[in-house]
């Protein structure tokens, strides 16, 4: 495929979020996993303090290159990280940048947008935009108005209005949230899958009335099909940069989180993102996830990222280093230069890719020598251990094997 664009170097005028240049303020990750690590190692290296706001087990809190914010053993979320920032026991913090990494972060500053800006130093957000990303049935809503390409959904909110599409629905189908993290909280999964609609009334009734669901249909075809556009949308509407990369697989495979992703040039991604994003009003940070529908070739919306994800840690090893983009625009002005990134460069988490290819294994769609082949790549960055910080690799591990004897 052909090269996207360099990106070119840009500068923005101060404003009342711009930092001194004579020194640097600390920056208060809020939420996350591998991402928050990865944006503690890319400005803890530069010799910015980094602080973290997180759940107790997440890896970010046993790197060097982060403090940890034990909100006086209070249980870490997103109740407690408002009360803290809000009140009077950050006040030493004041004029922190704050760098949001989940999806609950978001939604603490988009309900509080106001009141943090006054304390804090925050990066471009439009609060009504980013809510708009985090709904899944207002980002589809947004794409099917401005003809972006999305499964077939339908919004239900009662087994009567279940029943009553009983005639348009497809099969199989995801009943998916319209807030993946809070349903993610209660079930420990994004989504449920129905084969049929028996299994559908099924998972219906698993569904309590605090989450918000709708219907979408599954797009045939493995994660390999999936594919992520990244960009950064200024004040005038201007994309800064653009990165594209590809799913080779997923823990569990067709619904978890990705294990292996590589990058790869994919132009076709740009007109359809740009379009979503444009129709929402979003500024800053934008991902935007599609899958390639075998059945008639057409890239279909799956869900979007306002904010720094999972990959980060690929995008920065090929020199998008998206932390110190943030960090720089908020608080200096000059704002690093985007080349090129490199094809086939790989991002590996082995533990879960590993379980990843045992069942894709039992399923009879990998093969032990073709796991291996495609593993045996150069050019590859795991996505959590590094020689430098590897302690947060090791608790990662350590509670994930507590985690698995405890449900023996």
């Amino acid at each position: 495929m052909s090269a996207i664009p360099p990106t070119l170097s840009k500068r923005i005028e101060p404003s009342e979020n711009t930092c001194s240049t004579t020194a640097k303020p600390p920056a208060i990750v809020i939420g996350g996993g591998a991402n928050a690590l990865s944006i503690a190692r890319s400005l803890g290296r530069t010799g910015i303090q980094v602080w973290a706001l997180n759940y107790d087990n997440s890896p970010v809190r046993y790197s060097r290159f982060s403090r940890w914010l034990s909100l006086d053993g209070k249980s870490q979320g997103k109740s407690a990280w408002g009360d803290f920032l809000l009140g009077s026991a950050s006040d030493d913090l004041e004029g922190a940048v704050l760098i949001p990494a989940s999806d609950d972060a978001l939604e603490l500053l988009i309900e509080h947008y106001d009141k943090l800006k006054r304390k804090f130093r925050l990066d471009l957000f439009v609060p009504d935009a980013q809510a708009s990303m985090l709904n899944k049935l207002e980002t589809y809503q947004a794409a099917k108005r401005v003809g972006v390409p999305t499964p077939k959904f339908w919004l239900v909110d009662s087994k009567s209005s279940v029943m009553s599409v009983r005639d348009e629905l497809v099969f199989p189908l995801l009943v998916k949230p319209l807030y993946s993290h809070r349903f993610v909280a209660t079930f420990g999964v994004k989504f449920l899958v129905a084969e049929t609609f028996e299994e559908l009334i099924s998972a219906w009734e698993k569904i309590d009335e605090d989450h918000e669901v709708m219907l979408v249909e599954k797009i045939p075809g493995p994660d390999s099909q999936l594919c992520s556009y990244y960009t950064y949308i200024d004040e005038d509407g201007e994309h800064l940069f653009q990165f594209t990369k590809r799913i080779i697989r997923r823990f569990p495979p067709e619904m978890g989180v990705a294990c292996r992703h590589v990058t790869d040039h994919i132009p076709e991604l740009v007109e359809p993102a740009t379009k979503l994003f444009a129709e929402v009003g979003l500024r800053g940070l934008a991902n935007v996830e599609f899958k390639l529908d075998p059945r008639d070739g057409v890239l279909k919306l799956i869900e979007c990222n306002a904010r720094i994800t999972a990959a980060n840690i690929l995008l920065d090893r090929c020199g998008y280093d998206l932390a110190y983009f943030l960090y720089q625009r908020v608080c200096e002005g000059d704002l690093p230069e985007f080349g090129d990134y490199p094809d086939n460069a790989y991002l590996w988490n082995p533990v879960d890719d590993l379980r990843a290819f045992l069942q894709l294994r039992r399923r009879g769609e990998l093969s032990f020598r073709d796991w291996i082949k495609s593993i045996s790549k150069t050019n590859v960055t795991l996505q959590i251990f590094q020689w430098s910080d590897p302690l947060p690799s090791w608790m990662d591990n350590w509670h994930r094997l507590c985690r698995a004897l405890k449900r023996k």
